[in-house]
């Protein structure tokens, strides 16, 4: 029972950040037609009732993608497509109708075997994707294979704040009545990016990897800029064209790993891989280099008695405790990690992010950064003592506690002219 009750406590917070949020879920007609399917789509009405707003996106499988002439290879729109002729068309409509039939009867069944089962989740499908045809390349005519010309945005948010789920088909309708084909990552990423959506989900049959076969968990969208040129992907190039077009976070999940979306969006790591917009943002143990940094940051605080001063020669020999956030070159935000090894506990200390930068999540990055950083080290509390920001570490899981708690050597060196609270939390 408590580790039913620690596990909702952790989930709790991300439950109520994802809340309201707009997410896409892309995955192909294999994933569809898999036994495993019918637990994802639980998954699915559950992230629903728990109030996101979701875009499903289908393909229709690799053994009809089979029966289509070989794929192009040449550069542009057609790259990595194939001619689609009207009996394709009509082969690839009748399978797709199937699957989406399969996906809406699933949902229809609510949650079942828990509390929740009966529950109402209803399924929007329509004309939201505006297609155009790929035309000829090369001397090749494609037929009725399409690219996405525009998603009815309008239409699509009228129905998720209905609290409908919309679900999308990788086909396409022209203004002049015409239907084409599309890559269903194609829609996923036109969908994301015109909705303006927080999450782009890809569930596909593994993670990402390097050359040397290592998996990705974190990517920033330099880095993955760098993987595709050297090991092309599919799901990679859409992730990174998500990200260009302003969806924060994509990801890329193992389908078969049950639970994947749940651990995937309701534990602080994850499970799959990240490729993150911010590629010119990262969070990362400071070097001497960014003293001048740090000293610019924390400089205000110390004038005003929010921070205790440091000199330069103390920042230099204790920069190693440092983590910093990095912008653009700019040091944006600070915390420091005093760990205390043979106590398994560490002190927390010199939080700092520039004025600009604050109330958008920065601070709540590099705590976790801090405290991943604590676990690796074996610090299993983290403690700090604050004047002014004792709220703001309450709301992350700090509790109040008294100087007798702390380290014996912490306590021969605290401040009774500062008189600062003392607050613990156990990671």
């Amino acid at each position: 029972m408590q580790n039913y009750v620690n596990w909702f406590r952790t989930a709790a917070p991300y439950i109520n950040a994802h809340k309201g949020k707009t997410v896409v879920l892309a995955f192909g007609g294999d994933v569809v037609e898999d036994e495993r399917f019918a637990a994802i789509v639980h998954d699915i009405a559950i992230l629903s009732t728990l109030g996101l707003k979701l875009v499903l996106v289908h393909g229709t499988g690799n053994a009809m993608d089979a029966t289509l002439p070989e794929a192009t290879q040449e550069a542009g729109a057609a790259r990595g497509r194939r001619a689609v002729s009207t009996q394709d068309l009509e082969r690839i409509t009748g399978h797709a109708g199937l699957l989406r039939a399969r996906i809406e009867a699933l949902l229809s069944m609510g949650i079942a075997n828990s509390p929740m089962h009966g529950a109402r989740i209803r399924v929007c499908s329509g004309n939201f994707v505006i297609a155009q045809p790929l035309g000829v390349h090369a001397g090749t005519d494609f037929g009725h294979a399409g690219r996405v010309r525009r998603i009815d945005r309008d239409g699509i948010s009228a129905e998720l704040v209905s609290g409908n789920i919309v679900l999308l088909s990788p086909l396409g309708y022209s203004t002049t009545g015409e239907i084409f084909y599309l890559g269903h990552d194609e829609v996923a990423v036109a969908a994301a990016t015109s909705l303006g959506a927080d999450k782009l989900v890809f569930l596909e049959e593994s993670l990402l990897t390097d050359a040397a076969g290592n998996v990705q968990r974190d990517l920033p969208l330099r880095l993955a800029q760098t993987l595709a040129a050297e090991q092309p992907s599919a799901v990679l190039d859409a992730a990174i064209d998500a990200c260009q077009g302003g969806v924060e976070r994509c990801y890329v999940l193992d389908y078969r790993r049950d639970g994947a979306l749940l651990c995937e969006l309701y534990t602080r790591d994850g499970i799959g891989t990240m490729v993150n917009r911010d590629s010119y943002e990262s969070i990362r143990v400071a070097g001497i280099e960014d003293v001048g940094g740090i000293m610019e940051l924390i400089a205000p605080l110390e004038r005003d008695g929010t921070l205790v001063r440091r000199s330069r020669e103390r920042l230099e020999l204790e920069i190693d405790c440092f983590s910093v956030v990095e912008r653009d070159g700019a040091i944006i935000a600070c915390a420091a990690l005093y760990a205390d090894t043979p106590n398994r506990s560490g002190e927390l200390a010199c939080v700092a992010t520039d004025p600009g930068y604050r109330r958008s999540g920065r601070a709540n990055r590099l705590l976790e950064h801090i405290e991943a950083r604590a676990r690796d080290g074996g610090v299993e509390r983290l403690f700090v003592l604050t004047t002014r920001t004792a709220h703001w570490f309450v709301e992350r899981g700090f509790r109040p506690a008294e100087l007798g708690e702390l380290p014996e050597k912490r306590r021969e060196l605290y401040n009774y002219q500062r008189n600062s609270k003392v607050f613990i939390k156990n990671i």
